[in-house]
């Protein structure tokens, strides 16, 4: 007997009131293309206006099965999508914005290739985005940034559309960590991965809350959370400071040995401020990477994920 497969698309809400009619409509329209029961779990993450009054009023009426989830604050966009994977019930389930930027229509896309098994995760490759020219330039230089020292592998545009199955979604769920990326974790549990390109669409209702501010911090949480390229930096820093200063040092011992310095104590402070500084530099680079790995195991993270599992069903003759 074949088995129905189950899809729930997961929708974090902030600051969406005026698009909220539009987006229902678009989510009717896009479970019409579905063959399966789809269900639509709304997170509304402390939002400032009446995104939660507006959905309480217009899901009753609403076509598809759907849960409606309140946060007691704001917790953030990332927090958003954790709470309503962990308590959407699909096989297959996809993160859209509120906002509609990113064409709702991609998750049939998405839904169809993991459901043939094709992949396991599908995430969206914006190949061009209708924004503002200063929006789009502060977006390019901060995803480069981003794939340049975090995850190489992440498309040029980031990620803000995706799918998974619901192995990866119980993979990411367990790794419960505060002040990480959620797209970080997406690309760190690995599994089959494929890219769908589509062209982010121009913001109709609302303002973003994408702040360069909220930017900076996901940088910075990712870079910690998944790279020790600060504590690699340092001790490079450290490391080629401290050759620089031994060749000034020894000038400077030499001078003073020729005559050229007759300044009492000169020396001797030149020295030791040259020598000591850089060896620091060098010292907490040293020191950091053993409380880097210290950090690691705090995370729980598992040394390795099992995508697979077969066992033969031939036994060895006794």
């Amino acid at each position: 007997m074949t088995v129905e497969k189950t899809y729930s698309i997961v929708v974090p809400v902030y600051g969406n009131a005026a698009g909220i009619p539009f987006l229902l409509e678009r989510l009717e329209q896009l479970s019409s293309g579905m063959d399966s029961r789809v269900e639509v779990v709304f997170v509304v993450d402390g939002s400032p206006d009446d995104s939660y009054e507006i959905l309480s009023r217009s899901l009753p009426g609403f076509s598809l099965h759907t849960q409606l989830i309140q946060h007691s604050r704001n917790f953030g966009s990332f927090a958003a999508i954790r709470t309503g994977m962990k308590h959407a019930t699909g096989d297959f389930i996809a993160v859209m914005a509120a906002d509609l930027q990113e064409p709702p229509e991609l998750v049939l896309d998405f839904f169809r290739v993991l459901a043939a098994n094709g992949a396991d995760v599908a995430v969206g490759r914006r190949e061009g985005r209708d924004d503002p020219a200063l929006s789009r330039l502060s977006s390019t230089a901060f995803w480069r940034i981003y794939r340049r020292w975090v995850f190489p592998d992440m498309p040029e545009g980031g990620v803000d559309i995706f799918a998974c199955n619901r192995a990866v979604a119980e993979e990411i769920l367990a790794l419960d960590e505060s002040h990480s990326s959620l797209v970080g974790l997406l690309y760190w549990v690995g599994f089959r991965r494929i890219e769908i390109p589509y062209r982010r669409q121009p913001r109709e209702h609302g303002k973003s809350g994408w702040s360069s501010a909220k930017k900076i911090r996901y940088l910075l949480d990712s870079v910690f959370s998944f790279t020790d390229l600060p504590l690699t930096l340092l001790i490079g820093v450290g490391a080629i400071g401290s050759l620089f200063t031994m060749l000034v040092g020894v000038a400077v011992l030499a001078v003073f040995l020729s005559g050229g310095i007759t300044e009492p104590g000169y020396t001797p402070l030149m020295l030791v401020i040259l020598f000591s500084t850089f060896t620091m530099l060098v010292a907490l680079g040293i020191v950091g990477s053993y409380v880097w790995r210290a950090f690691e195991n705090t995370k729980r993270r598992p040394s390795a994920i099992v995508m697979s599992h077969w066992v033969s069903d031939i036994h060895a003759n006794v």
